[in-house]
C-alpha cells in the first residue's frame, strides 16, 4: 500500500484527507492518505520516517512550510523562489520538496474566470503573510506589470515587496482605496473574511470594469469581500477551488494518476464544511 499524509500543528481541521481519499476511492487505488499531528519539535523525526520509506510523500501545512526546507534533500526552483514547501515526494531515500499553492491559485482563476489575465495591467494583493508569497510569484510569472501589495503593517509589505523586485509595490491597507483605482484583479490573502469578518470602508467601485475579485479564505465560501464584489457586478472567485487544485500535483506525483477537480468533489468538501 502506498501511504501519503498531511502534517501540521494543529491538523484536525484539514480537508486534504477528504480530497485525496475521494480520489483514491475513485481510482480504486491500494493507497491511503491521513492527517498526522506533528509538533515543531517532532518534525525532524517525522522526516526521518519519510526518508525511511514509510510514506511515498505528503503535504505540509502550518507551521512547517518553511522549517521543512532545512530538512529535505532537494527543493524545486519554484518553491525556493516562493520560500515555502507544501508538497514532499520520497524517491529512494531522497526527499524532494515543491510548492503547489502557485499552481492551485492559477488553476482556480483559470477555471472560474477564464481570461482573467488577458491585458491585465495591475493587481492588488491584500496581506503580506506566508500565503501571499506563492500568489505574488504566480502573478509575476503571468506577466502582471504592477502588483500593489497592501498590509495593515506597512513594514511587512515593504519587506516582502523587496524580495520580489520592482513589479511589486508595497502599500498600507489604509491607502487601498487609491491603490485599487483601475486595478483588474483584487486578491485577499489575509485572514480577513474568516468568521464573517470584512474590510471597513472598502469601495470596490474603484476597480476597473470587469475586474475579478478572489479570496483564498473558503470558510465561509462567500466572504463579505466576495459578496460585495458580486453586489457591484464584478466576477468573484472563492477560495475552495485553490484548495482543490493545489492537491492535484501531489496526488499525481505520489500515485501516478492525474485526478480531476469535479463539482461532485467540490460539493463533498462543502458538505464537510457545513456549507
Amino acid at each position: 500500500m502506498k501511504k501519503a499524509f498531511v502534517i501540521g500543528h494543529p491538523i484536525a481541521h484539514s480537508r486534504s484527507p477528504l480530497i485525496h481519499q475521494s480520489w483514491i476511492a475513485e481510482h480504486g487505488l491500494d493507497a491511503s492518505y491521513e492527517a498526522i499531528e506533528v509538533a515543531p519539535a517532532d518534525l525532524p523525526g517525522f522526516i526521518s520516517r519519510l526518508r525511511g520509506g514509510e510514506f511515498v510523500g505528503g503535504n505540509v501545512t502550518i507551521p512547517h512550510k518553511e522549517e521543512v526546507m532545512t530538512l529535505i534533500d532537494e527543493i524545486d526552483p519554484l518553491a525556493a523562489k516562493i520560500g515555502a514547501v507544501n508538497t514532499l515526494v520520497a524517491d529512494n531515500g531522497k526527499i524532494i520538496g515543491s510548492n503547489s499553492d502557485y499552481a492551485g491559485f492559477l488553476a482556480n482563476l483559470d477555471a472560474a474566470a477564464p481570461g482573467w489575465d488577458e491585458e491585465l495591467q495591475s493587481a492588488v494583493v491584500i496581506g503580506a503573510g506566508g500565503a501571499s508569497r506563492a500568489i505574488l510569484v504566480a502573478l509575476i510569472d503571468r506577466g502582471v506589470p504592477r502588483i500593489d501589495l497592501v498590509n495593515r503593517t506597512l513594514g511587512r509589505a515593504q519587506a516582502l515587496a523587496a524580495e520580489f523586485g520592482p513589479t511589486v509595490a508595497p502599500g498600507s491597507l489604509s491607502d487601498i482605496g487609491s491603490l485599487m483605482m483601475g486595478a483588474g484583479l483584487l486578491v485577499n490573502t489575509s485572514s480577513v473574511g474568516m468568521k464573517g469578518t470584512g474590510f471597513d470602508g472598502l469601495d470596490l467601485s474603484r476597480l476597473a470594469p470587469g475586474a475579478v475579485v478572489t479570496d483564498i479564505v473558503y470558510t465561509p465560501l462567500i466572504t463579505p469581500l466576495l459578496a460585495q464584489a458580486r453586489a457591484k457586478g464584478f466576477a468573484s472567485v472563492d477560495g475552495l477551488g485553490m484548495l482543490l487544485y493545489q492537491a492535484v500535483p501531489g496526488f499525481r506525483a505520489w500515485f501516478g494518476i492525474e485526478p480531476a477537480v469535479t463539482d461532485e468533489l467540490r460539493n463533498r468538501v462543502l458538505a464537510a464544511l457545513g456549507q
